[in-house]
């Protein structure tokens, strides 16, 4: 099986980072941190560039593509720590008015937790007494409610496309942070201790992103609960890496990584955490 990309797959991605980089750059970024809530604009500026509707088929208004494009516009998110229920908004496209285009938003009471429950248009499951939380990472606000978990393997599989992004990212600031950082006379790249780090964190991304596109091909949600306990461990870990790396700069408001970390934390809660996902697992075998 070939699990290269096609060239419109490419494009599809390498679109997306463009648009992300134009509407949500650091700077973006830096101000969603210190004004929270949610950009109606910047949603729908994805809703027109088709990130909610990529699945719909074009006779309902939608872009026609597969799970596999899917994966790779969440990825994309996940990189540029895209605030919003991206996942539940995506899932309702051509069911709830107005997800398609990006016009209105959606959150899913899906466990224990619930994100952007005051920002949503629509709400799916069961939030009655909901309570506020604070929520570590300031660009996911949150809420704890009494929903049970409703197992959805492509949403698991579109939060593990976002890990898989974090994961990604962290690994590039980790090495460009090793080769500018200099101890010594000598970027702290040259020392045997970081290259170990940088290494360990490129693996585990390229692990996760294998599985992460297997599973996006055959759907299997035995496949997808790997790929989620794969992406979840890389995303949280290169994280805690790339910190390490950063050194105590890491965990600071001016730098980024920090922010990283925390998204992970969060979205490894979200959909399928790493006890429901290894229970699918034993259950397979």
């Amino acid at each position: 099986m070939d699990f290269q990309l096609t060239s419109d797959q490419i494009a599809l991605k390498s679109g997306m980072r463009d648009l992300l980089a134009a509407r949500f750059d650091r700077e973006a970024l830096r101000a969603a941190v210190e004004r929270p809530g949610l950009d109606r604009s910047l949603w729908r500026a994805l809703g027109d560039a088709g990130f909610f509707a990529l699945r719909l088929s074009e006779s309902r208004g939608g872009v026609g593509l597969g799970l596999p494009e899917a994966v790779l516009v969440f990825e994309e998110a996940g990189r540029a720590l895209l605030p919003g229920p991206l996942v539940a908004t995506h899932l309702a496209a051509g069911t709830e008015p107005g997800a398609a285009d990006g016009e209105s938003v959606v959150t899913w009471a899906d466990g224990p937790l619930t994100a952007w429950l005051d920002e949503a248009d629509h709400v799916w499951g069961d939030t009655e007494g909901a309570v506020p939380l604070r929520s570590v990472d300031p660009l996911t606000p949150l809420h704890r409610t009494r929903g049970t978990r409703t197992h959805v393997p492509e949403a698991a599989l579109l939060a593990a496309a976002e890990q898989l992004g974090s994961a990604s990212r962290t690994t590039e600031l980790a090495v460009q942070h090793a080769k500018e950082r200099m101890q010594f006379g000598r970027p702290i790249g040259a020392f045997q201790a970081v290259k170990h780090l940088c290494a360990d964190m490129l693996v585990r991304t390229e692990v996760a992103r294998a599985a992460v596109y297997a599973a996006a091909v055959t759907e299997d949600p035995d496949e997808i609960a790997g790929a989620k306990l794969l992406a979840d461990d890389a995303a949280v870990r290169g994280a805690r890496d790339c910190l390490q790396v950063h050194g105590g700069m890491g965990f600071t408001w001016e730098a980024d990584v920090h922010l990283h970390l925390k998204r992970a934390w969060v979205r490894a809660e979200q959909w399928q955490s790493a006890d429901e996902a290894a229970e699918v697992l034993a259950r397979s075998l």
